[in-house]
């Protein structure tokens, strides 16, 4: 077997780091400007009903194309896939799914992409649009080691046409030694942050992520297009809480949090796990998960319609799948992987702050999954008047 080229990754660890992209993958701000509703992005695409049926059938193609977040993946993995399979394998990054879905629209099948990688919330649309193709199950046995709870999604019930990459929730870290009792509640949190911590709060500059964390609270949906619920929200974020924000960062772990600029930051548990480890005092800092509910977000492992080397992505996808490279993966990416048993393998290994990344079925229960609906444009509206409010 020839060894293959050396992967070729177009952004680098300072343009897109592992867990993180310039523009927040589970904001809705670009999809109201590029798409507006789901109807628009089948319109993108022409009027098609679902993408066609993938085919794992053939001989080995010699070259795949993937499409993904920046640093997302082990790079010891992917030369592992290459060297195994004879396939040269190329990685091109993006920074939201809405340059994914415009790049995959705009192409109309013809992107040149074979693996992308969107959050599921936009998946449905994605297949209603005639961007993604049918997996072939056949080829991929090892999806019998996902965790069922991480299976049958709203935008893929039957994952015809997904399966889970990563996964995580919303919550929050707070610098015990400035914040003397302990916060457990999405009302906790706004409460420190209009007392104790105002002035020294961040939220994520992330539209669904803010406005979400009342829905959480109040035990709203977010999806019920529920006009009063939206009312209360903003008279709530904007009124009362925005004056005590001092930074809308989706990226705390980055600075914030080594850095301890401030003292209560709204952060996904991957990207404070990265903060902690880094901080020079990573005892003082207590993450909570959102409560009573919380967002369920997850990342997924697709094929893109018109393929070129639709084996090949089968054989990927089923490689990751192992739970030998769940492991790695989760060990790289800082996030769950939705593998059955890698909680207890991780805790065997003494992976640090196995928490963070793994979830109790019973936090499963209260994490609730987001659609795009059409009262996005209030989540937008609102965020910018509490960035607005934020800024006297």
């Amino acid at each position: 077997m020839n060894t293959p080229d050396p992967i070729r990754i177009l952004a680098n660890s300072h343009s897109a780091p592992r867990i993180k992209a310039e523009l927040t993958r589970r904001g809705f701000v670009a999809a109201l400007g590029a798409f507006g509703t789901a109807g628009a992005l089948a319109a993108c695409a022409g009027p098609q009903s679902g993408g066609g049926e993938g085919s794992a059938d053939g001989e080995m193609e010699s070259t795949l194309a993937m499409y993904t977040w920046g640093d997302y993946d082990a790079p010891d993995v992917l030369t592992d896939f290459e060297s195994e399979n004879g396939v040269r394998l190329t990685v091109d990054s993006y920074g939201s799914n809405e340059e994914l879905i415009s790049k995959l629209s705009g192409a109309r099948g013809t992107s040149g992409y074979d693996i992308v990688v969107p959050t599921g919330v936009y998946i449905g649309e994605m297949i209603a649009a005639g961007l993604l193709q049918k997996l072939d199950r056949a080829a991929l046995p090892n999806m019998d080691h996902v965790a069922p709870e991480y299976l049958g999604q709203p935008w893929d019930p039957e994952n015809e046409y997904s399966v889970c990459k990563a996964v995580g929730t919303n919550g929050y870290l707070y610098d015990t030694t400035k914040i003397d009792r302990e916060l457990t509640t999405w009302d906790d949190f706004f409460d420190c942050a209009m007392n104790e911590a105002s002035g020294r709060t961040s939220m994520l500059d992330d539209p669904q992520g803010i406005v979400g964390a009342y829905f959480w609270a109040k035990e709203y949906s977010t999806n019920d297009n529920n006009a009063a619920h939206f009312d209360e929200a903003e008279d709530f974020l904007v009124n009362q809480v925005a004056s005590h924000i001092s930074n809308f960062d989706s990226y705390p772990g980055s600075a914030a949090i080594p850095q301890s600029q401030q003292w209560l930051m709204q952060a996904w548990p991957n990207d404070a796990r990265i903060g902690i480890m880094e901080s020079s005092e990573p005892d003082k800092w207590k993450y909570v998960i959102g409560a009573p509910n919380s967002e369920l977000w997850m990342d997924n492992w697709c094929i893109a319609e018109g393929a070129n080397s639709p084996v090949a992505a089968h054989a990927f996808i089923n490689f990751v799948l192992d739970p030998e490279i769940a492991f790695r993966q989760m060990e790289y990416v800082g996030a769950d992987t939705g593998t059955s048993g890698l909680k207890e393998r991780a805790e065997e290994a003494g992976v640090e702050y196995p928490e963070l990344i793994f979830f109790t079925p019973e936090q499963v229960a209260t994490f609730r999954t987001v659609e795009i609906t059409e009262s996005q444009e209030r989540f937008v509206d609102i965020w910018n008047k509490m960035k607005s409010r934020a800024a006297q």
